[in-house]
């Protein structure tokens, strides 16, 4: 328990990092630069350490990474990223992004048979709301055509998607072999774009390279690696409420580096995310000793509808005297 905390926080940490990073590179360069060097560093280094430590790649490994490279990091990078060079106000998009954890609530009754329940419904909004009184003050259409703010509404889905199907696939790639696999993917993607475009030169400023250092260490090997051990531990509803946080965290970022002063709507904010979060992630912790039944809980759409979800059916143990049958264990173990 006290291991899961820590990567939370760890997560939420360096996943921030990564709008850090934009920040400084694109000062500097266009997105799609900053981002072809940043992949490509990121999936020589990590192709390396595959290589290094013999990891195995079963088969088909190419068929399930390739697709979620390119839903959890071209197009929701690239939809994020593009929004906001076309004119989109970063806190219309952070906002845009906190749906994700809705989206993933309501898709993960029909993608993986996992409900919600009240509490975590109702800290999911409380999150939401939280998000929208941290980034209040940079909300607005800003100077960006409409079309433009289809592009982070994408890019949150793509992310939404990639993370209900690396859960539903439950690929036996480490986390490893799939950022190895994925990054490359995006490496390819980003390259051809910046290389079709002439942007692929990278500028002279020496602080262009320290974002890509950044960005391949604390927000590729860093965000993205913990986001994979996360989902994989804990499930896609608990990965994407985190992200939550992740606003307010930016905050606390780009004040320490930038001196940007947070907008007087910040705090209340910053407690209401937390608030939010709490209720989410207690509500869909088991309580100890507790049943598989009592657990359970409804998806999302049949929520005030007066029925549950149908179930698979569960074998019946026997109950005639004799030895006890082991208890199986209420969920699927950590991977």
């Amino acid at each position: 328990m006290r291991s899961n905390s820590i990567l939370a926080v760890a997560f939420v940490v360096l996943w921030s990092s990564g709008f850090v990073g934009a920040e400084l590179g694109t000062a500097h360069a266009a997105p799609d630069t900053l981002l072809a060097w940043r992949y490509a560093a990121a999936a020589g280094l990590l192709r390396l350490a595959v290589a290094v430590r013999r990891e195995p790649l079963p088969r088909g490994a190419l068929g399930r990474q390739v697709p979620l490279g390119l839903l959890t990091q071209v197009l929701y990078l690239g939809g994020v990223v593009g929004g906001v060079a076309l004119g989109v106000p970063a806190g219309t998009t952070a906002l845009i992004a906190a749906l994700q954890p809705l989206v993933v609530a309501i898709g993960s009754g029909p993608v993986l048979g996992e409900g919600t329940t009240a509490r975590q419904r109702w800290g999911l909004l409380a999150g939401l709301a939280g998000v929208a009184l941290v980034v209040g003050g940079d909300l607005g259409p800003g100077t960006a055509p409409w079309w433009a703010f289809l592009l982070p509404v994408g890019g949150m889905l793509a992310l939404s998607a990639g993370t209900l199907a690396e859960r539903r696939l439950r690929p036996p790639e480490t986390p490893l072999a799939s950022m190895a696999l994925q990054a490359s993917t995006a490496a390819v993607v980003f390259i051809a774009s910046a290389a079709i475009g002439g942007r692929l030169a990278p500028p002279a400023e020496p602080v262009f390279w320290v974002a890509v250092a950044w960005t391949v260490v604390l927000s590729s090997f860093g965000g993205y690696g913990t986001y994979l051990l996360v989902l994989r531990r804990s499930g896609p509803l608990r990965v994407s409420t985190l992200l939550y946080l992740t606003p307010p965290t930016t905050m606390a970022w780009t004040f320490a580096m930038f001196g940007d002063v947070p907008g007087p709507l910040a705090a209340p904010g910053i407690a209401l995310c937390a608030v939010g979060v709490g209720l989410a992630l207690r509500a869909g912790q088991a309580p100890t000793g507790s049943s598989p039944s009592r657990r359970r809980s409804r998806p999302w759409s049949t929520a005030g509808s007066g029925t549950a979800a149908p179930g698979p059916a569960r074998p019946r143990w026997p109950s005639a005297p004799g030895p006890r049958c082991p208890r199986r264990p209420a969920a699927t173990p950590p991977r």
